[in-house]
């Protein structure tokens, strides 16, 4: 059961790195026209507009836990900080080179599982995932003297995605996944409207700009309605990941979402990856491939030993 149960949390993970550059493609479509800030406010209106049917269509219970209620604020804060943060980026950055900057989350969220939340990681675990992460730098070769402001950008996501990330085990045995998702949604949208209402009436400028929203023309709309749905389809099976495996477990795993980011990258907007990029590619992808044998090995011999007699 444990190791099924593992299994499915990393299942889910991988789901997660699949859909979760759809939405980061979605949200580099939408800046060509669209301000940060009405970008992020979109995610958090369209995801909660979807999440409602399926909440009703589950019966689920609205009502929220007292001593819950402000780690949910907590989380809806953290992820508009780090929605902000890599939308901001990726405007300016290729995708796939913000999002290489931003993978110092996993590793932050890795220690942080040791030291917060006491989570077992093992020294294989934390190589391979120092191994992903410098496969990550070679993807993009990160340069404060090529990027400038946004690769700040890039890295206040890595730091706001961690804690979002464990805000969210934190809350995880507490609340059902589309519950949590739910009215981090409606608070998120709660949080931001205002404030792209009262910049749209006084007007912004230099930075309060990507506060400013405009009214969305063409495909516009396109984007920015696959902001909200691709973060509401990733974002829950990352939610639901968490609920069958922990976060010091899944964290390497996030690196795969380089892979798709990559393709996507040169799909949709020609970046094609250098030899340098490709040699990082490997090391990311053979750090995730151990992360997965080493923990399908680890279940194996813990169901053994709980079967013997």
């Amino acid at each position: 059961m444990t190791k099924d149960r593992t299994l499915l949390g990393i299942g889910l993970m991988l789901a997660f790195c699949v859909l979760a550059p759809m939405l980061d493609a979605s949200s580099k479509l939408a800046t060509a026209t669209i301000p940060v800030g009405q970008i992020v406010a979109a995610r958090f209106v369209v995801q909660g507009a979807l999440m409602i049917p399926v909440a009703l269509a589950m019966g689920l219970t609205w009502r929220v836990p007292a001593h819950v209620g402000w780690l949910l604020a907590l989380r809806a804060l953290l992820l508009i900080a780090s929605t902000y943060s890599f939308v901001a980026a990726v405007a300016v950055m290729p995708m796939a080179d913000a999002l290489a900057i931003a993978f110092l989350s996993p590793l932050i969220l890795l220690i942080m599982g040791h030291f917060v939340f006491g989570n077992h990681v093992g020294p294989r675990r934390i190589a391979a995932a120092i191994v992903g992460f410098a496969g990550s730098l070679l993807v993009i070769q990160p340069s404060l003297q090529t990027y400038g402001a946004a690769t700040f950008y890039a890295l206040a996501c890595a730091f706001a995605f961690a804690f979002y990330m464990a805000v969210t085990q934190t809350i995880g045995p507490l609340m059902h996944p589309v519950t949590q998702q739910l009215h981090t949604s409606v608070i998120g949208s709660a949080m931001i409207l205002p404030v792209l209402w009262a910049m749209d009436r006084v007007g912004g400028a230099g930075l309060l700009a990507t506060l400013d929203p405009v009214m969305p023309q063409g495909t516009a709309w396109l984007w920015l309605f696959g902001v909200g749905f691709w973060a509401a389809v990733a974002h829950m099976c990352m939610t639901l990941s968490l609920r069958y495996a922990p976060a010091s477990t899944l964290a390497p795993l996030h690196y795969f979402e380089m892979v798709v980011s990559v393709a996507l990258g040169y799909l949709i907007f020609g970046d094609f990856p250098n030899l340098i990029t490709w040699g990082g590619i490997v090391l990311i992808v053979g750090s995730g491939l151990y992360i997965i044998q080493r923990e399908r090995a680890l279940a194996a011999r813990l169901s053994g030993q709980t079967q013997t007699p």
